[in-house]
């Protein structure tokens, strides 16, 4: 995905990440995502989400608009910024019409929505990004969209809570926080790229070949048609044990 450049205030459209859903060159500035949970070249603006992905408005004064009425929830909370960053695996509730959506990898687009059940808004796979020992012998669990958790060890010299590992994924709930399932990183389970040149491709994990350091490691994936795909580990997700804990684009 392309990094955008200029500003720190500002965003012309013609650097914005290719895959937000908007015109290069009907106008010269677009909504710049605030700091927040996910990086602005793998986010977007919950303004354009709403304006031109989802199409409840026209323009930006009635996104503000709609989004001052409380109607809008990421993750079971309430947001009113229009410049809030929304990324992947994080739901979308349009409170008014009682409609759910995520935001996934998309094999055509990079990252796309998708609308779900009710059910399937109550949690998130969210990655173990980085894992550390805080205070008290505790764990301490950053997850891909910059939340923090703590797990709690009973004994600091026999740690048997720690076997979480980076790269792993938690069925977490949402918006109470709650691990649901523990996911390893390992051979057999299934896996979506999130990045490259193989972006939405969903398949078991075949093999691991650690090559250099552990993000560069060499991951095979199989879809269930045979067809088989080679990338980095850092730009494979994994979501599930047999099948996918989420709904996932088809790729139309």
């Amino acid at each position: 995905m392309r990094k955008s450049r200029g500003s720190p205030r500002h965003l012309r459209r013609s650097t914005s990440p290719t895959f937000w859903p908007i015109l290069r060159k009907e106008y010269v500035w677009t909504v710049k995502p605030r700091p927040g949970p996910h990086p602005i070249d793998k986010s977007i603006p919950l303004g354009i989400i709403l304006r031109d992905l989802l199409r409840y408005t026209i323009t930006m004064r009635e996104t503000r608009k709609i989004l001052a009425e409380r109607k809008i929830m990421v993750d079971g909370r309430i947001v009113t910024d229009y410049k809030f960053p929304i990324g992947l695996m994080d739901v979308l509730y349009i409170i008014p019409e009682e409609r759910y959506f995520r935001i996934v990898p998309h094999p055509v687009k990079g990252i796309g929505i998708i609308e779900i059940t009710g059910e399937e808004s109550t949690y998130k796979p969210a990655r173990i990004k980085r894992k550390v020992t805080v205070k008290g012998g505790n764990i301490q669990l950053t997850f891909h969209d910059g939340r923090n958790f703590l797990i709690r060890v009973k004994n600091p010299f026999n740690p048997v809570e720690a076997h979480y590992k980076t790269y792993d994924t938690i069925k977490l709930a949402i918006p109470k926080q709650e691990i649901l399932e523990h996911i390893p990183f390992k051979e057999g389970n299934v896996a979506v790229v999130i990045d490259g040149a193989n972006v939405g491709f969903i398949g078991k994990i075949v093999s691991i070949e650690q090559v250099f350091k552990k993000p560069r490691a060499l991951v095979e994936l199989e879809s269930e048609g045979g067809e088989k795909v080679r990338t980095i580990l850092d730009y494979v997700f994994v979501i599930g044990r047999e099948k996918p804990i989420i709904t996932l684009p088809s790729g139309d």
